[in-house]
């Protein structure tokens, strides 16, 4: 079985891969270059405002891009990559730059549905194979006060998350309701990674 390599610097898939028992490394070449800031309507999306479909394939694109100096370094490893992307009202979240940015996110994710795209690709370059998906879930969060998203961005734990939140950690507290997959939403759909790892060979389980 070839070896698998992460592509990615996140601790959180990282820590995904090691739950479900996989065995891998983590590409050293890998950089978090997800989005960062806001990126609002007309940004790079077609139209008046980012789609749903628009942000599913920069989802796409942007693990893609992580993967294929990965697959160079590596031809006979699988490669695993990621990238997510948070988006409300045709508006893209990346990670904050700023505490005060990081508010901003939050109060426009205060009482109101968004939704995270992650993209994902397994990919061997020695048998020329590239699998490219993604999973989007809906994420409904109840309203916060301004005291809330203070202290919340005071903890330092939104400053490296798309969207300014980690739904694995105390972010968990906002959360109403989801619809879709809550492990895409931390950065890695992992049953939709376990079907694309099989297609190439990988068993699971």
């Amino acid at each position: 079985m070839p070896a698998l390599v992460l592509a990615s610097a996140s601790p959180r898939r990282a820590e995904l891969l090691r739950q479900v028992g996989l065995t891998f490394t983590v590409w050293t070449g890998a950089s978090e270059d997800e989005t960062r800031g806001v990126l609002p309507a007309g940004a790079g999306a077609s139209g008046p405002g980012w789609t749903l479909d628009a942000v599913r394939a920069r989802a796409r694109e942007a693990a893609l891009g992580k993967a294929q100096p990965a697959v160079a370094a590596r031809p006979d490893a699988v490669v695993i990559a990621a990238d997510t992307v948070v988006t409300v009202d045709g508006v893209v979240l990346g990670k904050p730059q700023t505490a005060r940015e990081a508010e901003e996110m939050l109060r426009r994710l205060s009482g109101r549905t968004h939704h995270v795209a992650t993209g994902v690709v397994v990919a061997h370059g020695r048998r020329a194979i590239t699998l490219a998906d993604d999973s989007t879930t809906a994420v409904r969060f109840r309203a916060l006060t301004d005291w809330e998203i203070r202290r919340y961005v005071a903890s330092g734990e939104p400053m490296d998350k798309a969207g300014a939140y980690g739904i694995q950690g105390r972010a968990a507290l906002f959360v109403d309701r989801l619809e879709g997959d809550y492990f895409a939403v931390v950065g890695l759909p992992l049953a939709q990674l376990a079907r694309m790892l099989e297609t190439v060979g990988v068993p699971t389980i």
